[in-house]
């Protein structure tokens, strides 16, 4: 990268597959009639698309192209910051683009599934602020670790569903592969015992299946954990799905796929900048759910970061 360019298009491979090789292409094509002084790259595996994008702010890049799923998204805006915390380039802009299987950003942006249909937004000067999560945390290994995310982390149920998605086949889709995690997960599911504490309000114990710190609206593969999550607000929406059983989910999952579950009994909405979780049992392992990444586990504290990223959408 040792020439300047301002705009980087970063694909991942498998996002690539799933648009087809035709309409990569034509996406190709289509961005360098958009926007000059373009490179484009894929990605190699696990955590290459954050050093990619980190190098490429740091050499002068304005603008980085996210083409991909959930997962994608999530690993370029962790290269918007340096390890320390500090925005490597501020003014920076993020221009998401759909692709592969993992979908629920691009729900909250009102984005449809075709990249080619979005790339005349390049080309705009105009952006709007988003807010950003920062997560400390516990990682599978066992060493404290930190994280930035751009649309939800939960924890509880999703962290086991993002742990079966990953082992298996997501060839029937996003929708499919999650609901299909989400039943298998239900069945061997023991709903744990947290301690929450939201800002400086008194510290809650509960019996939970998921807690979600929202930012966006959707997670899991078209669930609609948080309806009215906004990305400019300043606020997580922390939404705390109480016990249930696989009966239970078959019975009234449904209406989480609506946002209608909001209305239901022991379903809480409260709405906090700074979340502090652990686990009753300091022994109990409760799983994490990062933009639909199995990152590690509690104890953790979420904070949300207002109007840090310059957003292209």
């Amino acid at each position: 990268m040792a020439n300047v360019f301002r705009t980087l298009v970063v694909l991942n491979p498998k996002a690539g597959s799933t648009l087809g090789a035709r309409r990569q292409r034509a996406l190709a094509a289509a961005i360098r009639r958009t926007v000059r002084d373009v490179e484009f790259v894929e990605t190699a595996g696990p955590g290459d698309a954050t050093w990619r994008v980190r190098e490429a702010l740091r050499a002068g890049a304005e603008q980085i192209v996210s083409v991909g799923g959930d997962g994608t998204h999530h690993e370029v805006l962790n290269g918007f910051f340096e390890e320390d915390g500090r925005p490597v380039r501020e003014g920076a802009v993020l221009a998401p683009l759909p692709g592969g299987t993992g979908g629920d950003f691009r729900k909250t942006l009102g984005y449809g599934r075709n990249p080619l249909e979005l790339v005349a937004l390049l080309g705009d000067r105009a952006t709007r602020p988003c807010d950003v999560g920062h997560l400390s945390y516990i990682d599978r290994d066992g060493r404290p670790a930190t994280r930035w995310f751009l649309n939800i982390a939960s924890f509880g149920l999703g962290g086991l569903v993002d742990d079966l998605v990953n082992r298996s086949s997501k060839a029937l889709g996003g929708f499919v592969s999650f609901a299909v995690a989400t039943a298998r997960a239900l069945a061997r599911f023991r709903p744990p015992v947290v301690r929450l504490q939201l800002d400086d309000r008194p510290e809650v114990i509960r019996t939970i299946s998921v807690v979600a710190c929202a930012n966006g609206c959707w997670f899991g593969g078209g669930m609609k954990i948080a309806p009215d999550a906004r990305l400019d607000d300043g606020l997580f929406d922390v939404v705390t799905l109480p016990a249930q059983s696989l009966a239970d989910y078959l019975l009234r999952g449904h209406r989480v796929y609506a946002g209608t579950h909001v209305d239901l009994p022991g379903v809480i909405v409260e709405r906090a900048r700074k979340v502090v979780a652990e686990p009753f049992d300091p022994d109990e392992a409760v799983l994490l759910d990062v933009d639909g990444e199995a990152l590690g586990r509690l104890p953790a504290t979420f904070e949300l970061r207002t109007g840090l990223l310059r957003l292209k959408a």
